[in-house]
């Protein structure tokens, strides 16, 4: 597969800072964020299950784990507790099941469990090693695991990697729902496209006659895909057996066959559909459309500060 040519620089709009040179030793053709508006959506989950999915199809993929602060990818793919390889300032990833590459903060730490206190221009500076100062060779799809929300590390990234698309993930919730719209719109503001939204948690299986279970209420991918503008992809069950093997760091062994089959087959299909970037615009008027205009505030109840006065 082939996706857009990462020579380093930028067209995006907004006055984005200069991408990160990839190290002359990377070869990454493609790269996939997968996003959340919140934490606890079990985006980590759907970033090691792509790319379990993708190499079992005989792609060589890796994964950046850009969730500085909260870690959790190589322990669910075997690799807790290892740490990371350098000759002189290169840093080499380790190799998982799969021969999926990996590099982590985890990797960096004495323990696995010790806290990284870092603001935000040390954040980016980690970005900026696991990308630039890091020998990945050659790379089908590099998968970049990103934080919750819209903070610094997001937005490093976004501007700083050559991101051909991102999944979003979700759960059945309202308010998870609401918090998808700014996970759209910050990839449109940043001109990156949308893969589309999987819905993690979506249903349990009775284990006794199999009946499905909406354990958070019923779906919402259809309707939230539909307001955001963006293709509805994957839904995806809650399964106490995979939630050990992420604990036990067997989710490649143990993940189900064809586990997120259209979010694999879009992302394969990048080199010749690249992903649209959403219209903030006919966005918010879907969303006026459903659920009314939202009240506009008076010059009496608004407030300008810089950000020396916050």
């Amino acid at each position: 597969m082939a996706c857009s040519k990462k020579d380093g620089s930028t067209d995006r709009d907004g006055g984005a800072p200069q991408r990160f040179e990839q190290h002359p030793l990377s070869e990454v053709a493609c790269v996939v964020g997968v996003v959340s508006g919140k934490g606890g959506v079990g985006k980590s989950l759907v970033s090691c299950s792509l790319a379990v999915e993708l190499a079992r199809r005989g792609l060589k993929v890796g994964i950046l784990d850009a969730d500085i602060t909260g870690p959790s990818v190589p322990r669910m793919l075997g690799l807790g507790g290892r740490h990371a390889t350098t000759i002189g300032d290169l840093f080499l990833p380790a190799v998982g099941p799969l021969g999926i590459k990996v590099m982590s903060a985890n990797m960096l730490l004495a323990h696995e469990n010790d806290p990284v206190l870092w603001r935000g221009p040390v954040l980016a500076g980690a970005i900026r090693q696991f990308w630039s100062q890091t020998s990945w060779g050659p790379i089908d799809v590099l998968v970049v695991d990103m934080p919750p929300g819209t903070g610094d590390v997001a937005l490093t990234v976004y501007q700083a990697l050559p991101v051909d698309g991102t999944v979003i993930v979700t759960t059945p919730q309202d308010l998870v729902s609401m918090i998808v719209g700014k996970a759209v719109k910050m990839a449109a503001k940043m001109g990156v496209g949308v893969l589309g939204l999987v819905e993690n948690m979506g249903y349990a299986t009775c284990p006794h006659c199999g009946e499905r279970i909406d354990v958070f209420g019923p779906s919402h991918l259809e309707r939230d895909s539909e307001l955001a503008g963006v293709a509805a992809l994957d839904r995806l069950p809650q399964d106490p057996a995979l939630a050990a093997a992420c604990d036990a760091g067997d989710l490649a062994r143990c993940l189900p066959a064809d586990f997120l089959p259209k979010t694999v087959a879009r992302v394969l299909a990048l080199g010749n559909e690249p992903a649209p970037v959403p219209d903030v615009a006919a966005m918010d008027a879907r969303y006026e459309a459903a659920y009314g205009a939202v009240p506009q505030p008076t010059a009496e109840e608004t407030v300008d500060m810089t950000p020396e006065e916050v």
